[in-house]
């Protein structure tokens, strides 16, 4: 297979018949009949530019004009930014766990030191150190609320991937942008102290 003169059409496209005879007996289709079965979609495994005809993930996501590939190309730069919008919201929610946790350990604390100085007890002692320790183990229903954010941020970066992996300079060039944007907007954070 010479990768030099495929084009913009499919790589599905240009394989030897005994290939396509194993697809279902496409094995007699010329290279017009297959676009037309694969509903006129141009999908290629090479570096392209290709708008219009273009398929991405499924045959429905047929890009038939112009404003529906700036579409995609826009739900592209979202969908990016929506991975960015996860990993803050993993990294807000265990900040979240920690500061409860604390405010556990501060009021425990505060409780024990109560108890201890009664009037009969001697000096007042609070809990030492390694009683207020921020580390703990997460509840079952926290750890999966934690579970679940990652499954969704491995699930829009696999989504992500898959998108890539169309070698389209356009929906390569949108991944980009909507990883700094995202990152932008949702990495902005105070830097340093605890």
């Amino acid at each position: 297979m010479n990768h030099g003169t495929m084009g913009h059409d499919s790589m599905a496209m240009s394989m030897p018949s005994a290939t396509n005879t194993s697809m279902g007996g496409m094995g007699g289709m010329s290279h017009d009949d297959m676009s037309s079965a694969m509903g006129g979609c141009k999908i290629s495994m090479l570096w392209n530019w290709n708008t219009v005809d273009t398929c991405f993930i499924s045959s429905t996501w047929h890009v038939t004009s112009s404003g529906m590939f700036a579409g995609s190309c826009i739900g592209v730069v979202l969908l990016v930014m929506s991975l960015e919008l996860l990993r803050r919201a993993v990294k807000e929610y265990d900040r979240f766990l920690v500061r409860q946790h604390g405010a556990r350990g501060q009021a425990a604390a505060v409780n024990a030191k109560t108890l201890s100085s009664g009037p009969d007890s001697g000096p007042a002692r609070g809990p030492s150190a390694a009683d207020t320790s921020l580390q703990f183990r997460p509840t079952v229903l926290q750890q999966a609320v934690r579970a679940l954010l990652h499954t969704l941020q491995f699930a829009v970066a696999y989504f992500v991937m898959l998108l890539a992996m169309y070698y389209n300079g356009y929906i390569i060039i949108c991944i980009l942008i909507g990883a700094y944007i995202g990152s932008f907007i949702f990495q902005w954070e105070m830097l340093g102290g605890k």
